[in-house]
This record gives structure tokens, sequence and C-alpha cells, in this order.
């Protein structure tokens, strides 16, 4: 006679939130597990440095623990740890340098923005499928730190972390016509600068 299998579901993200609220420390260290290697990952692409994606991923969970109260739930927990990520590395950028762009980050290539339908240019050279090639994946490291960070933050959000176009624009704050303009421009520059490499 066989024994039944114990099949463990994961306590849903709501749940891990109100007892962060009720400061459940273990229900901390579960948010925590499940979402710091995505955190770090995108953190990382977007310093470029170890030490710094380690401090300021600590810094997204000690901030998300602080300001747990504030989450009212209309969006993802990851959405939210994605858009504190964020905020935490643009105050970091502008903390170590002032960078001007030669052009507006958010105008379209042309058209209106709302109405922009220009998408990828090709798939040839999509980042998440060049990662795979060691070498290749620290020449896209490299080409990443070149962008403007609104430019790196919409293009890792879609092209290496997957997240769809409508959760990016609640992680940047920005209109949903204003990511698809970043994503081109994005893909654009990022595709001149591995120009070498992709045509070898």
């Amino acid at each position: 006679m066989g024994y039944a299998q114990v099949i463990r579901v994961p306590v849903p993200d709501f749940s891990l939130v109100e007892r962060c609220r009720a400061s459940d420390e273990a229900a901390f260290n579960e948010v925590v597990a499940r979402y710091k290697v995505k955190v770090y990952n995108y953190v990382y692409r977007m310093t470029g440095s170890a030490d710094d994606a380690e401090d300021l991923t600590q810094d997204v969970f000690v901030r998300m623990y602080t300001s747990i109260d504030s989450f009212r739930g209309q969006s993802s927990l990851s959405t939210w740890l994605f858009r504190i990520a964020s905020n935490l590395c643009v105050d970091r950028f502008r903390r170590s340098k002032s960078r001007t762009p030669a052009y507006s980050l958010d105008e379209p290539i042309s058209g209106s923005e709302r109405e922009s339908g220009h998408e990828v240019p090709d798939s040839t050279y999509e980042p998440q499928r060049l990662l795979e090639n060691v070498e290749m994946a620290e020449q896209i490291q490299l080409g990443l730190a070149k962008l403007p960070e609104k430019l790196r933050a919409t293009l890792i959000l879609h092209d290496i972390e997957g997240l769809p176009y409508e959760e990016i624009a609640q992680i940047v704050g920005c209109p949903l016509g204003t990511v698809k303009s970043r994503l081109f421009n994005a893909r654009m520059q990022l595709r001149e600068k591995l120009s070498g490499y992709l045509t070898t």
C-alpha cells in the first residue's frame, strides 16, 4: 500500500504581504527567497557592478519591508519590487554621475507616441538569445552599460526578464507608448553597439 504524496502548495504573494504587514519575519524571508535572484539579476544588469547589485538588492527588500503598508495591491508584488529596484538604481545613477542624452528618451521614431506602432527591427540580436553565448553575454553587459538608464531598464525588463509592456509601464511609471518607444530606441542602439559581433 503506497503512501500519499504530499504536494507543497506555494503561499500566494498576497498572503505573504499580509503577514509582512503583521511583522512576520518568516513571510519576509519567503519573499526574499522567492524574488532575490530576479531582483539581483535586474539590478546587476542595470549597474554592471556585483557590489552595487548586492547592496541595492538588500536595499530593495529593506524598502519593501519598511513601506509594506503603502503597497495597495494594484500591481503584483514582483512588479512593485521591480519598481523599487528601478527607483533605487536611478537614485544611485543620479548620485554617481550626470548624463544628458542628445535626444529625448521618450520621443518615438515617427508618428505620435500613443500611435507608434514600431516594434523590434528584427529578432536576430535579441538579448535573451545572445546571452546563451558567454562572450556575447559579456558584450551585451558592456553594451547595456552604455545605454541611457531609461532605455536600459526597459530593454532589460522586456527582452531579458520577459515582462509585458503593461507591467513595464507600471514599473517605470510611464505610458504604454513610451515603453514601446524606449524599447525600440534601446534595441536599435544595442544592435549598433553589437554590430561587430552580430555580423561575424
